[in-house]
């Protein structure tokens, strides 16, 4: 895109600007540290979409000495209408000048790129009349500017900010860049349409591109889940068991073989969810998907993610579809006495005897040097539910996580109720494309296929997490 816009993120050291300029060039590689400072020298940070620049934020030192900058200013300038250009001859003559090196090199963007000011303040902080000297440099530029209220502690001064911006700035916001949504995103950008007409245009087609790829990143992220699904589902490993080879021995190296397969299968959904979502350098709680309670075959995440055998049967698979696999009245994440399986979270034994209930085995054909053991595909089509909920749980943390987080991913344990928000049609989808991909006549690779039935899914999922986000707040209230 030709000319796209250029904004400075600017303001007081430690404010908060590193984490506005992140979050909105969705880019998690920008440093965010508590020390003052920490940027020294702009940085420009492009957002492109499909090849073409959206707008660029530069993430720019913070003010040192506003007030003495302020006095040169005051003493320099004959009138209002000159302001412009004093700070301009500012800038021309100190630009070399160590002691306002970080004030001329946030004023450069501004000056030599003609960029727009988006100026932050920590709202956590109470008002000080300091931050005047800064407003003022700010506003002598003449350039379309707006601020921004980022409360990065737990105390909330916002008001008086609110009140004191208000004389400085046509637009003043509120905006976590941690928690943010998607929706104020796009509202910063349209408020800038509204400050300068030659960008309305421009920020018009960038808002629609960005919501275009929003739902870019749902359908992939549904295709990607889709054959994610169709591979655990149908996975299946062999080895060679010999005549005098210990037969128990072979079993529990093909079923390790599998779990190791099918846990680095979710792994490699997660980075590639992470991915598309343009989140490269996550922290989790959980070291390498070993939570505590909280790997695939635990029977924790059994019992959380899983169904009902009435709940199978209803949607059209009936007892059978379960394969002799002996957890009983799991409903809705409920557990009625998930229990009896395995007790407790399951070690190696346990996942050794839930894997011989949850998948097939076989034999092939006899030859000179033993028979082919087989193992695979799963038998247990709870299984899927299990695979898709823990995906979604994580899809929805990764698409609505700000790129300033710095924070470990922190999975909620959310567990199947989400299933309730779907229709009974979709409910009945869900467990038709299950049952199709366990058996094999429908293949992961060819995801698009699936793709309204895991769509419907993570709606389901999202509207499930709002309305247990809304009882939570209004429990806080009661």
């Amino acid at each position: 895109m030709a000319d796209a816009p250029v904004f400075a993120v600017v303001g007081h050291p430690n404010r908060g600007k590193s984490s506005v300029v992140a979050t909105l060039s969705q880019n998690d590689s920008i440093a965010i540290a508590m020390e003052p400072g920490t940027t020294r020298e702009s940085h420009a940070y492009p957002l492109t979409v499909d090849g073409d620049v959206l707008y660029t934020l530069i993430d720019t030192p913070g003010f040192q000495r506003p007030r003495k900058v302020m006095a040169w200013l005051q003493a320099h300038s004959a009138s209002a209408s000159d302001r412009p250009d004093t700070v301009r001859a500012f800038y021309l003559q100190h630009r070399d000048d160590p002691q306002f090196h970080d004030e001329c090199e946030l004023l450069r963007p501004i000056l030599e790129e003609d960029a727009g000011i988006i100026y932050v303040v920590d709202g956590s902080v109470p008002y000080s009349p300091a931050n005047e000297a800064e407003m003022t440099i700010l506003q002598w530029t003449g350039r379309p500017s707006l601020a921004l209220i980022n409360a990065i502690g737990p105390d909330d001064h916002s008001d008086d900010w609110e009140k004191a911006l208000g004389q400085y700035f046509r637009i003043v916001r509120r905006f976590n860049a941690v928690t943010a949504p998607f929706d104020q995103h796009l509202g910063l950008l349209r408020g800038f349409g509204q400050l300068e007409h030659r960008w309305e245009d421009r920020l018009t087609l960038a808002t629609g591109h960005l919501q275009a790829q929003r739902q870019q990143r749902r359908d992939d992220a549904a295709d990607l889940m889709a054959a994610a699904l169709g591979d655990m589902l149908q996975m299946r490993v062999s080895g060679r068991v010999g005549e005098h080879d210990d037969r128990r021995a072979v079993r529990q190296r093909l079923q390790q073989k599998w779990l190791d397969a099918q846990r680095q299968r979710e792994r490699q959904l997660r980075k590639s969810i992470e991915g598309l979502y343009r989140h490269h350098r996550l922290q989790r709680q959980e070291d390498d998907l070993y939570w505590q309670d909280e790997d695939l075959f635990s029977e924790h995440s059994r019992a959380l993610w899983g169904v009902s055998r009435t709940y199978l049967a209803t949607m059209g698979f009936g007892a059978g579809a379960l394969g002799g696999v002996g957890i009983d009245a799991l409903t809705f994440g409920t557990s009625l006495g998930a229990g009896a399986l395995v007790g407790g979270v399951l070690g190696a034994a346990g996942s050794y005897f839930y894997a011989d209930r949850l998948a097939r085995w076989s034999l092939g054909p006899l030859h000179s040097g033993g028979r082919e053991l087989r193992y695979g595909p799963v038998a247990d089509l709870q299984f899927g539910y299990v695979i898709l909920g823990r995906a979604l749980n994580h899809w929805h943390q990764i698409s609505h996580r700000n790129h300033a987080g710095r924070g470990p991913v922190q999975l909620d344990q959310t567990g199947a109720r989400w299933l309730a928000h779907l229709s009974r049609d979709d409910q009945k989808g869900l467990q038709a494309m299950l049952q199709r991909l366990a058996k094999g006549s429908g293949d992961g690779r060819a995801a698009s296929r699936y793709r309204p039935v895991i769509l419907a899914a993570m709606t389901a999922f999202s509207e499930w997490q709002e309305a247990s986000l809304h009882a939570t707040i209004n429990q806080e209230y009661i």
